[in-house]
Parts: C-alpha cells; structure tokens; sequence
C-alpha cells in the first residue's frame, strides 16, 4: 500500500511538471515571436545614441528621441548629445563601452571617425539600404537621393560596402554678398582667370577678393577644382593614392590656383585661421572687406546674429571653371552616422538608422535646419536654404562628393595635414608651392604603400 501510495505521489509529481513544461513552452514561444524589425515582442532595448552637436543644436535629437519611442514602445533612446562629443565619450571608449550609435562625420580635428575606420573598428551596414524605414513602407534606398552611397565618405574602403549613413547634406560652394556685386556692377566670375581680373578691380577699392575660415575649409573647394581639373576618374585616382598623382598636370593646375589666391586674399586671414577666431574671416564677408569665402550652408546660422553691411544679401556659387563653358562643381559635404564594431544594440541601431530617412525625422531635422538627403526634401525648403540647394538645378553645377580611401594608420602621416593644413604656408608665402606639391605626393605614396 505504502509503494501504491508512493508511486502514485511521484506520478502526480510528474504530471504537475509536464505540464508546467508544456506552459512554460507556450510563454517562451510568445516571448521569442519577432516583431517586424527583428526585436522579440516583449525585448525592452535600451539604444545608446552619442550625436555631435553642431549649429543645428541639441533640440532636434530630443525630439528624433520622442518620436522614435513613441513609434518603437519597447526601445528607450539614451542621448549624449555635446559639443566636444569625442572628449566626453573618449574615457568610455578606452573601458570598452560604446555607444550604439554616432553621429559624428569624418575629417573633424579629433579624428575619432577616421581612427576607428583605420582601425576597422565600424560595423558594416549595407543592409540598411534595403531595409523598410522604420514607420513607412519604402526602403532607405527608395528614399535616397541617387550617389550618396557610392563614394569613399560611406565606403571608405572602396570595397563596395557601406559603413557610415549620409545624413544632413550641405552644398559647398563660395559664398558672398550678393548686394554689394550688383552695386558694384560685377558679375560673378565663370571663369579663374575672370575671378582674379575680379581681384584685381576689388584690390582697386581696398576689398580683398578672397578669405577663408580655416584651411580645412579647403576641403570643399579643392576636391571641387579636382573635378573640374580631371573629372572624377582623377578626383578618384587621388582619393586612392595612385602612384604620381600629384605630380600630373591637373594636379599643378589646382594648386597653382590655390596659391595664386595668396595674392589676393585678405591679409588678416591666416591670423584669424583658428577655431577661435574664424568668425572673424567669416565677418569679412558680412563686412564687405572681402568677396568670396569657402564654406556650407550651415554658415547661414552660423552668422546669424552677427552684424552686416546695410542691404547685405548672401550668395552662392560653385567654383569656377578652368576655361570659358569648362564644368564647375560644387562639393557636397554631408555628415555620416554609424555603429561602432564594438556596439551591444546592432539590430537595433540599424533599426534606428532607417527612422532617419523617415519623413516625420527629416521634417525635425528640417525645422532645425538640416537637410537630409531623399527625395523631394528640396521642395520643403525656402528662402537663402531654397537658393544654396538649387545650386545644382539654377546654377548648372555638377555635385562632386566623396574622400580618401582608409589605409592602414602610418604614424605621422596625414593626407588631410598634408594637402589642406599646410594652406596657411602657403597664402602667407612661407611654403612654396613646389614643397606643397612634394609633400603631398610624399603623403599619398606613403598612404598608397599601406593599403597594399
């Protein structure tokens, strides 16, 4: 009786175990149903996302931060929005801890961008193109303006795969007053050799033809004269150091201009060239003490509050051509976003990247004054940002984009220093243009050697 009494208990026991089995089966299974951007149904995500904070201002990110978790209920949005946003997430990154996400281009001073591509240090995210965007029912690729993701600022090891979003676009180009041209009688130059037959009217009336914030602003103007020396087969010969490059013809002509325009910049400009006073060279403009300077259309807002000629009136236009009905372009710079190798939140942070391209994300980033580049974006926008984004509709210039290849780090080597650091030398005649040419040449078969 006892054993009946006993086998009947284990198999009571049992039976109570099977069937918390078979339940506890049945909740798993609801837990691990995937949703429609991959994330389990009850997966609760908290998405790290570290921005830079530009003259488009932290607002914006709040506001993508609300909208996208009200969309995705189970993702919480933890923001590190900061001016000097490598100095702040620096210590992190050296305890192993990454963000999800960055916003933070390439060819910025601190280098944190262009480290972690030598270091092959981002994840690749070309399967984000083809993904639906989060809210909508178009692909990223759909809504994408035609080019962006086929240069070296998004593919950087020309391998045909992406590892860094374009974001906000800006056309670069040479901005001016465009009051003070017509008072004067001047037409905006076509041509170099009728920019500094300009110069040479303007030196007349004690206004300098050109200045420029930094020297790194060059970055936008001399890829522009690449094209329009070359075409893009040698823009993109240059990008990847091919052997003798800036020993060639086009290559002497762009930089015969650059230092040509020595003459005839402002002679307050390599002083104020500094992340300290650059205003003040980007206020020569609005002084008219100067007519033309490199930059991007955030300079609009950049300026806004700082004091101007009476009727002054921004303009903008590409870059002259080399010879009368030559191409002229005008170099777009955007910023890029991406997600470190190292990041805990992958899936979610490409989820993430495909809400940038939605329209309630582009209209926030509108309201702030940055354009994405999709489609259709150009017809929301008015005023100066309507004239500087029409550049290539209404003043017929072709878009120029992209950068130099990765390599493998070489210590003290830096093509950015090399070909656009070394301006201020050059405007203040104290490297010739022979040397210029030299150590850039030096730089790209340096670089050249190490993607080999």
């Amino acid at each position: 009786m006892k054993l009946k009494n006993f086998l009947l208990t284990i198999g009571l026991i049992v039976f109570s175990l099977v069937l918390a089995a078979c339940g506890n089966t049945d909740d798993n299974e609801e837990a691990e149903t995937p949703t429609d951007n991959g994330e389990t149904e009850t997966e609760e995500v908290t998405l790290k996302v570290a921005a830079l904070e530009s003259a488009y201002g932290a607002e914006m990110w709040e506001k993508i931060k609300e909208a996208y978790e009200e969309l995705n209920e189970n993702v919480t949005v933890e923001l590190t929005v900061e001016k000097n946003l490598e100095e702040v997430v620096r210590p992190n990154l050296q305890a192993g801890e990454y963000p999800d996400v960055f916003l933070l281009a390439t060819g910025r001073e601190e280098g944190l961008t262009d480290t972690l591509i030598k270091e092959n240090g981002l994840e690749e995210i070309t399967d984000v193109f083809g993904m639906t965007v989060a809210g909508e029912d178009v692909t990223v690729e759909e809504k994408l303006l035609d080019g962006f993701t086929d240069t070296l600022a998004t593919n950087p090891y020309a391998d045909g795969k992406t590892y860094l979003a374009p974001m906000f676009y800006s056309p670069t180009g040479l901005f001016y007053d465009a009051n003070l041209l017509e008072e004067k009688g001047w037409d905006t130059p076509a041509t170099w050799d009728e920019m500094f037959a300009l110069g040479d009217k303007a030196k007349d009336e004690d206004i300098s033809l050109f200045t420029y914030p930094v020297a790194g602003y060059f970055d936008s103007l001399i890829p522009s004269l690449m094209y329009a020396a070359g075409g893009p087969d040698f823009y993109n010969s240059a990008m990847t150091y091919e052997d003798g490059i800036w020993e060639t013809e086009e290559a002497k002509q762009v930089l015969k201009t650059i230092a040509n325009l020595g003459d005839y910049t402002h002679p307050n400009t390599v002083a104020n060239a500094n992340p300290n006073d650059f205003t003040k060279n980007q206020q020569m403009i609005l002084d008219n003490e100067a007519l033309f300077m490199p930059n991007g259309t955030w300079v609009v807002g950049e300026m806004s509050e700082a004091p101007r000629a009476e009727g002054f009136d921004w303009g903008m236009m590409p870059a002259p051509a080399f010879s009368e009905g030559g191409d002229r372009y005008a170099f777009t710079f955007f910023e890029q976003m991406w997600i470190p190798k190292a990041a805990e939140n992958k899936d979610a942070a490409k989820e993430f990247l495909t809400f940038m391209y939605s329209d309630k994300a582009a209209s926030i980033f509108l309201e702030a004054g940055a354009v994405q580049p999709i489609n259709g974006i150009t017809d929301q926008l008015e005023g100066n940002k309507k004239l500087f984004y029409s550049i290539y509709d209404e003043q017929g210039a072709l878009p120029a984009m992209g950068g130099f290849a990765s390599t493998e780090p070489v210590p003290g080597v830096n093509m950015h220093d090399s070909l656009y650091k070394s301006i201020d030398g050059v405007i203040s005649g104290q490297v010739s243009l022979e040397e210029w040419q030299s150590n850039i040449e030096e730089t790209s078969d340096k670089l050249r050697d190490a993607m080999n």
